[in-house]
């Protein structure tokens, strides 16, 4: 049965129903998402792009190196939460923590620092296992991360609180990871010494920011289960009996797909396509900003409408938003000038009004489906009296990482089939052709999918709390 408690130190202290999460401990748990957001985005959009420019490996070839790390991971994560979930009792989940936030670090750096040789081959070869074990120690860190998550609160309302914090440093995360990172890359002119400066920086934030997490939350209070007995596998066909669980996850999965082969090309849209490359700080800050802003709006909109019909909303106006990115190509005016910013035509103002909406959108069914993870593990202790959040969030995670590793796949499948060109040293001239896949893959692919996750979704039941 469910107990409160934290760690063994702190098994007087109890977490009540409806209790209001502080924020301290809201501002502490968040933190960590900040460098986590990083690890999970920065690889994600830059490993292809420093694989096939400055490596010289095939399109398809860095799909694979980014694929194979992720399908350990299918089974590297429920393994995870379930070794944690059995552990809590004793060390609580901190030793994952911390831990996991140090190796990460490391193979953060490591995946663009040590990954040169004489051969394209050899290279991908040593990035896909320096990125197998940067992965399997970021596993380590972000499934206990997550299971947390359901035991700060039972209220539906705290939890999603919880997670509006966790989607603010998400998207600062993708502030640094995404929108810092590349332009300071070519910043320092694009090369070896611009890649080795940025990991290490990233890398020190990824520490500094996981580590607040790790060691700030060892004496907060929080519900904790006794482990369920029996086999991972038996635990995990348990949990064939939560159908709003399972439902929700099949709808992640569909939709993180189309997105990851969306970030995949991130980098060369802004490089080929709206060939703009100093404009990403500016796109990734309005959105993020935007992001940050609407979220009151979002936690007050999911406690009015419920939030299943406010996640379909969100997901519905970001498909919209993500298909109009199909009709973008490089500025050919002079709209206006910002000071600090510079010239922007048409098309620039357009992709920071894109951002803007993203933004606003993205934040919320993100976050909300997170939320619902939660919820979904809610039911289950109250189905059963015990859930086994580690064991929930790890096989949540695996399907998330799973599918922002088959999105790199079809990416270069795509790339490769509308004849995208490699190089060493530096980016190479495209085609039309070339970029026009580019563009399929950041536009009408995630778009679609998208609206196929929210079929799935229209399964969801949760069961009302009595």
């Amino acid at each position: 049965m469910a107990t409160i408690v934290d760690t063994p130190d702190l098994r007087s202290q109890a977490v009540h129903q409806h209790e209001r999460v502080g924020t301290s401990v809201l501002l502490r748990y968040g933190t960590g998402q900040l460098g986590a957001q990083i690890f999970r985005d920065t690889p994600a959009v830059l490993l292809p792009l420093f694989l096939t420019t400055m490596l010289g490996v095939e399109a398809w070839a860095a799909g694979l190196v980014v694929l194979i790390p992720k399908l350990w991971l299918i089974v590297c994560d429920p393994l995870v939460g379930a070794w944690s979930d059995r552990l809590r009792g004793r060390y609580g989940r901190t030793p994952f923590l911390v831990g996991g936030a140090i190796l990460t670090s490391l193979g953060f750096v490591a995946l663009f620092t040590l990954t040169h040789s004489g051969s394209p081959l050899w290279s991908a070869g040593i990035t896909c296992l320096l990125f197998f074990l940067a992965s399997t120690a970021f596993s380590m860190f972000s499934v206990p991360y997550l299971a947390i998550a359901a035991a700060l609160s039972h209220d539906a309302h705290e939890r999603t609180r919880i997670m509006v914090f966790r989607m603010i440093f998400s998207t600062l995360g993708v502030l640094v990871g995404v929108g810092v990172a590349q332009p300071l890359i070519y910043a320092l002119g694009g090369g070896a010494h611009g890649w080795t400066v940025m990991a290490l920086v990233l890398g020190a934030i990824c520490l500094g920011t996981m580590l607040v997490t790790a060691l700030g939350l060892m004496r907060t209070p929080m519900i904790r289960d006794e482990a369920l007995p029996g086999s991972l596998l038996a635990q995990l066909g348990a949990i064939r009996g939560n159908r709003p669980f399972l439902v929700l996850l099949a709808t992640c999965l569909i939709q993180n797909i189309g997105q990851a082969s969306g970030y995949t090309v991130i980098g060369f849209i802004y490089l080929y396509a709206i060939q703009a490359i100093w404009i990403v700080p500016f796109f990734i800050l309005v959105m993020a900003v935007a992001g940050i802003a609407a979220q009151p709006m979002w936690l007050a909109l999911s406690r009015r409408w419920g939030k299943e019909r406010t996640y379909v909303v969100a997901s519905a106006l970001w498909a919209a938003v993500t298909a109009t990115w199909f009709f973008i190509h490089p500025a050919t005016d002079v709209l206006l000038t910002i000071p600090g910013v510079g010239a922007l035509g048409t098309q620039h103002v357009l992709v920071l009004v894109r951002g803007a909406i993203i933004g606003i959108v993205n934040s919320a069914f993100v976050m909300l489906s997170l939320s619902m993870l939660t919820d979904t593990i809610d039911y289950e202790r109250r189905r059963k009296g015990i859930a086994n959040e580690g064991v929930f969030a790890g096989l949540f995670s695996a399907l998330e990482k799973l599918s922002f590793a088959l999105g790199p796949v079809v990416a270069g499948l795509v790339m490769s089939a509308f004849g995208f060109v490699s190089s060493t040293g530096g980016a190479a001239a495209q085609s039309p052709h070339a970029i026009a896949g580019i563009v399929l893959l950041y536009s009408l692919i995630p778009a679609a999918t998208q609206l196929i996750s929210l079929l799935v979704f229209s399964q969801y039941r949760l069961p009302a709390r009595h």
